[in-house]
């Protein structure tokens, strides 16, 4: 079962601190950072990609440095992409990040709204795959219309939706199957009730080091507790590689408590790892570590 994965690379410049700066002048000394690959899209193809999935990334790259650097470092990590060329550039970000994992993202450049999509290719992608991730990306609002008759699962990840932002409506409206935070959802089982009562077929809602709860679209309530990462190395990529874990043992068709718990190990993992995902992942090391913190529960 391809899946196909629509929108999202950017080039990231990550700075860590022992805490994030406070709204004030100030001249800090020391501030370790990394750089690489980043957004939602590179992500979750990586995850699965290294989970043994069968995945294709489309998504927008500038013809500059960062964009070939997205495209070698994708390729060479094994993931099937194609790009469409920005005008305006590769994407990039500033995050800021502390001991704990915290974030404050800085979109010093963004993609551009639109873009000169091959819609034949694009369609042809859509056909070939059993499985469409839609990422809440801008220039990806225009390719749902090539999703209306698409007969298999549509997935999308709101991330930290506040329960009413407008932006997200036409990607909830195109999806069948909901992923989202509750950083800005203290009240989160309302809205997952609400994206319930609008039809879809599962909620998931993320609390971080608190765990996940689930929804079905019968009503049932699970709830999932987090494995504590030994250390906070670099938390970004996490909810995409939970949302990877998930979707591997949601299309093997695993219980899905058991999918909450690919999914938390996944992310666990993450957060212990530079970059968007622990380069040891792979799914007889996800299954191994399942039989030791779940097999005989």
């Amino acid at each position: 079962m391809r899946t196909l994965i629509l929108g999202g690379t950017t080039f990231d410049h990550i700075v860590t601190l022992p805490e994030l700066p406070a709204p004030q002048p100030q001249t800090i000394h020391r501030a370790p950072f990394h750089e690489g690959t980043g957004s939602t899209g590179a992500g979750k193809a990586l995850a699965l990609t290294k989970l043994g999935l069968p995945v294709t990334l489309y998504s927008a790259v500038g013809d500059d440095a960062y964009g070939r650097h997205i495209v070698a470092d994708l390729r060479a990590q094994g993931v099937e992409a194609h790009y469409v060329l920005d005008p305006a550039g590769t994407e990039r970000h500033i995050n800021l990040m502390d001991a704990q994992g915290r974030r404050i993202s800085l979109f010093i450049t963004q993609a551009s709204p639109t873009l000169a999509f091959d819609h034949a290719q694009v369609a042809g992608l859509i056909r070939a795959s059993a499985c469409v991730v839609l990422n809440i990306i801008s220039y990806c609002q225009p390719l749902i219309p090539l999703l209306r008759d698409y007969p298999h699962p549509i997935w999308t990840d709101l991330h930290d939706y506040d329960g009413h932002n407008p932006y997200h409506q036409p990607f909830i409206e195109a999806a069948h199957y909901i992923h989202l935070s509750s950083d800005n959802l203290p009240d989160y089982r309302p809205v997952m009730q609400q994206l319930r009562a609008a039809g879809k077929r599962l909620v998931v809602c993320t609390h971080g080091a608190a765990g996940a709860t689930l929804l079905t679209a019968q009503g049932q309530w699970l709830e999932q507790a987090a494995v504590p990462a030994p250390a906070v190395v670099d938390s970004n990529g996490a909810g995409d590689n939970f949302f990877a874990g998930f979707l591997f043992g949601f299309l093997r068709q695993e219980p899905l408590q058991k999918c909450l718990q690919y999914a938390t190990l996944c992310g666990n993992w993450c957060v212990g790892a530079f970059g968007l995902v622990d380069p040891q992942l792979s799914s007889s090391r996800l299954e191994a570590a399942w039989q030791q913190h779940f097999g005989n529960a």
